[in-house]
């Protein structure tokens, strides 16, 4: 199974770059996952447009199998014990790719939300994308490391 986590427009910031790079090398030790940043040209000022352009990119790299997670603030809420929890039931099925989404600055469009199997939230807080990479890509590595009995989570 291949995990990704795909984000709508380009992670300016080297802050963050940086500290995305390093999760995403020490996740490299557990699982594979690509971190990948999908750029729409064309933008358009008119949030419906701009959902609706995003929507179209986002489906269109989809596979028919993939699960597809989306980090929204309407989602529900997991521990990081409980996304670990996550993960290993979804690497047990195995046949389906997990794609985690994290969308545009005026969220999804309805066709994204129909298409998802789930929505996670991260916080009731919003975050700029480049922060809410970084905190999942955070996340990540700690779900993997308590999967494989590391001592980075402490609870």
């Amino acid at each position: 199974m291949k995990i990704a986590l795909w984000v709508i427009g380009k992670t300016k910031s080297i802050h963050f770059k940086k500290g995305i790079e390093d999760y995403r090398k020490r996740v490299k030790r557990f699982h594979t996952i690509e971190f990948i940043d999908i750029e729409i040209k064309g933008k358009s000022k008119n949030p419906e447009a701009l959902r609706k352009i995003e929507s179209e990119k986002i489906l269109s790299r989809l596979k028919p199998s993939d699960f597809l997670v989306l980090l929204d603030e309407k989602g529900e809420s997991l521990s990081s014990m409980e996304l670990s929890t996550f993960l290993k039931k979804r690497m047990l099925i195995g046949n389906q790719d997990l794609i985690f989404l994290i969308g545009g600055p005026f969220g999804f469009d309805e066709s994204v939300y129909l298409r998802a199997q789930m929505k996670l939230s991260l916080s009731k807080m919003t975050f700029p994308h480049e922060m809410a990479k970084l905190i999942f890509a955070e996340q990540l590595y700690r779900a993997f490391s308590i999967l494989h009995n590391s001592s980075y989570h402490h609870e």
